[in-house]
């Protein structure tokens, strides 16, 4: 088995030594021990788990649904159930996010479309985005 300073977790990790400390705080990562000159000391198993949290995070998982998930990684014989309830949590978070932003982008194609070139107080844009009764509907965050 291997041991990586810090900086090499996060090289062969992808993630960034600032945000492993992160982790660390957190409890998603165990403090590792330290060498005898003070550095941090991480198994192939830490580079692992990081590997893991970087993956969910890049999927868009929150840090309490990681840690969810983390535990249940930990028992490798327990049903799934569990982690699939986490990943549909994610998916309709994702599909809520997705119709925001198709609103979102039908009201600024509806406020390009219509018309533009002129002086700036002819401007849709600019009009719209002074007063909201411009607009279509409502595009901010539910």
């Amino acid at each position: 088995m291997r041991d990586y300073t810090i900086g090499e977790a996060a090289r062969d990790s992808g993630v960034k030594v600032n945000t492993i400390r992160f982790y660390e705080e957190r409890g998603l990562l165990a403090v590792p021990p330290r060498s005898g000159g003070n550095q941090r000391l991480y198994d192939t198993a830490a580079v692992a788990r990081l590997r893991f949290i970087r993956h969910a995070r890049d999927l868009g998982f929150g840090l309490p649904a990681i840690a969810d998930l983390l535990e249940l990684a930990g028992h490798p014989q327990a049903a799934c159930a569990d982690a699939d309830a986490i990943a549909q949590a994610q998916l309709a978070e994702v599909e809520r996010r997705i119709l925001h932003l198709t609103a979102l982008r039908a009201e600024l194609l509806r406020m390009l479309d219509c018309g533009g070139g002129g002086a700036v107080a002819d401007c849709r844009v600019i009009e719209s985005l002074a007063d909201h009764a411009h607009c279509a509907g409502p595009h901010d965050e539910p």
